[in-house]
């Protein structure tokens, strides 16, 4: 069988109210090269999952603060993909099912052992799209030469360099991603960036353009071109 899925750089968060049980449950999954953090409460585990963006959640049904569905339901409102594990001492068939029709895709009742939770977590992983390897962007990015924009994370990267851009810049460089080698007008720009008609106003689309020109463009190969009396468009760089 090939097991490549098995050496990817998986990241996984394990949320149990026990600190001795999470220790021991990532010590197992980076012992399969697996990258793992560990959180105690559930509202930790939401601002962890938001912030380090997990494929998968080993995660407690029952916490001290917030219960595993609401965790569950926080993560997948953000993030439907990622594939959750619950760890239930409940023997309740009913339980069971109400975690799994909550958009939980699998569970092992405590006591368990670390072979099994492994063993489930393979599985769901195998069903999920890989990580990008090191140095390659990912599936869902899109990508223009070397202008990187994902728009899961919200990042952008040009020659492998971050670039750091307003929300409305982002959406900017968003759009005329979605429509490479495409002239787009500034009307249309306006319409789908700023969402209402400026009127007059259109030289806030020349502004930025510029912002991000500079962001961009700046001592590089330039990707936005204005195409004069029609409106710009974005191309790689030859």
């Amino acid at each position: 069988m090939d097991d490549s899925a098995d050496r990817q750089a998986w990241r996984v968060l394990v949320v149990d109210d026990e600190p001795d049980l999470v220790e021991v449950v990532c010590g197992a999954l980076r012992y399969e090269g697996w990258e793992a953090v560990g959180e105690t409460t559930g509202e930790a585990a939401v601002r962890t999952a938001a912030a380090w963006r997990p494929h998968a959640v080993v995660l407690d049904m029952m916490l001290p603060d917030l219960d595993g569905m609401e965790v569950l339901r926080r993560i997948h409102a953000a993030r439907p993909e990622v594939r959750v594990l619950f760890l239930t001492a409940r023997d309740a068939v009913e339980d069971r099912i109400a975690g799994i029709a909550a958009g939980g895709d699998d569970y092992v009742t405590k006591p368990f052992s670390l072979a099994e939770v492994v063993v489930r977590l393979r599985g769901l992983l195998r069903r999920t799209a890989p990580p990008a390897p090191a140095g390659q962007p990912p599936a869902h990015a899109l990508v223009l030469g070397d202008l990187v924009l994902d728009e899961r994370a919200r990042e952008v990267t040009r020659g492998g360099e971050p670039v750091d851009l307003s929300p409305t810049e982002y959406a900017l460089l968003a759009h005329l991603m979605h429509h490479p080698r495409q002239v787009l007008s500034k009307a249309q720009l306006l319409d789908a960036v700023w969402s209402y008609d400026f009127g007059g106003q259109a030289h806030v689309v020349e502004l930025y353009i510029s912002y991000l020109r500079k962001k961009i463009d700046a001592g590089r190969t330039p990707m936005i071109h204005t195409v004069r009396g029609a409106g710009y468009l974005i191309k790689a760089s030859p």
